[in-house]
């Protein structure tokens, strides 16, 4: 059990009767704890040469859970690194007014219109090149709701190509962005946005907002990843971060937790001690609602053009099994911890895979296959209740 195992499952009855959590957020709590409980099912594997057991449990795959939601991060960013074009990149964060916050996090349906305005301000940006020939940019959008020191502050991350691709096949290197225009072009489109969807209310947040920051909403925009290499290592190490990694947490007595994080802006060390119902809201809040896209793809990215052909990927596609291979839990466990979980720790041969178990009762692999197939028939013909 880890640590975020043990604050929550400790406190389990207070979250539910004293926060009041959304239902989301209490279902990812359970699996989080539940997550490698032996008595949940699993699966068990057996050498043929000395006859050593070994059972390997389920786990929760809610990517609250630190180990899942990590597992879950690996696979995605390997999954986005496939869709990338073989150019330079910038990264770009849209922030905005402290002000703002309170309305996303009472309506999370708002959190749709910060995709909606970086997406807007991108391609208008890149139309302006050339009207007529239409360069066309891909990017990624990734939505982070926390800050460092876990507060409620939504912002956008963006990987964009410096470049577009126009409707007559040509590719336009792009290394100046207007940083006035995208500070502007954003805050705008964010506020008229807002304004659709909260109605006239908004007019007067949105009036002190313009007096208030009279240079836009700041965005970050320097360029600063040269190489494919060095982009698809940043998709891994920063766009699929959790929440908080155990690592952060150093303490935890019961009552207090202490945990650390370093300063965005001169990375400076802090160390802060906080009631463990008060770091139980904080990282809650940051659970999204089920099925809302946190990642989302534009321009170049969700498009499939024949034309779009022409363009090199960053990861050929040879590729592409040998670093899914690299992403199943055994793989990990070697390279992680370097050992691997299937060998016999008796006589060092590699243990094959048994039977399932689930609620203490083997499920075999027929069973298995025509349950799966049953759902899989039950979704395609729309029957499900």
């Amino acid at each position: 059990m880890n640590i975020l195992q043990k604050i929550f499952k400790e406190h389990y009855e207070e979250i539910e009767y004293t926060l009041h959590p959304r239902p989301i957020v209490l279902e990812n709590i359970e699996k989080m704890i539940n997550c490698g409980d032996p008595s949940y099912g699993g699966a068990m594997y057996g050498c043929s040469h000395c006859g050593e057991l070994k059972f390997v449990p389920f786990r929760c795959h809610s990517k609250f859970c630190p180990a899942c939601g990590n597992k879950y991060c690996i696979d995605r960013s390997t999954k986005m690194s496939f869709k990338l074009i073989d150019c330079t990149h910038r990264h770009l964060v849209f922030t905005i007014d402290e002000d703002l916050r309170p309305f996303f996090l009472r309506d999370r349906l708002l959190l749709g219109c910060l995709f909606q305005a970086v997406c807007s301000v991108i391609l208008r940006m890149f139309h302006a090149l050339n009207k007529s020939r239409n360069f066309v940019p891909g990017f990624i959008c990734v939505l982070h709701t926390f800050g460092r020191p876990l507060e409620w502050n939504p912002h956008i991350h963006c990987l964009l190509t410096e470049g577009g691709f126009s409707d007559d096949g040509f590719w336009r290197v792009v290394k100046h962005f207007n940083y006035t225009y995208l500070r502007k072009a954003f805050q705008t489109a964010l506020l008229n946005e807002l304004e659709k969807r909260i109605g006239p209310s908004f007019k007067k947040t949105k009036a002190s907002i313009y007096k208030k920051d009279k240079n836009g909403f700041y965005v970050y925009a320097k360029p600063n990843l040269c190489d494919t290499d060095t982009v698809v290592k940043y998709i891994s190490r920063y766009l699929g971060r959790p929440v908080i990694a155990s690592s952060r947490i150093d303490s935890y007595d019961g009552e207090n937790v202490t945990f650390h994080y370093n300063k965005h802006e001169d990375n400076s060390y802090v160390e802060k001690t906080v009631p463990v119902m008060d770091f139980i809201s904080l990282l809650i809040q940051h659970i999204p609602e089920k099925h809302f896209k946190m990642t989302r793809y534009y321009g170049l990215y969700a498009r499939h053009r024949k034309s779009d052909g022409k363009l090199r990927s960053a990861v050929p596609k040879s590729r592409h099994r040998i670093l899914l291979d690299f992403n199943k839990w055994r793989q990990l466990f070697l390279l992680s911890f370097g050992y691997d979980p299937l060998q016999c720790p008796k006589c060092n041969h590699k243990m094959e895979f048994l039977e399932l178990y689930h609620n203490h009762k083997p499920v075999s692999l027929p069973e298995l296959y025509e349950r799966t197939m049953a759902k899989y028939h039950c979704r395609s013909s729309g029957r499900c209740a």
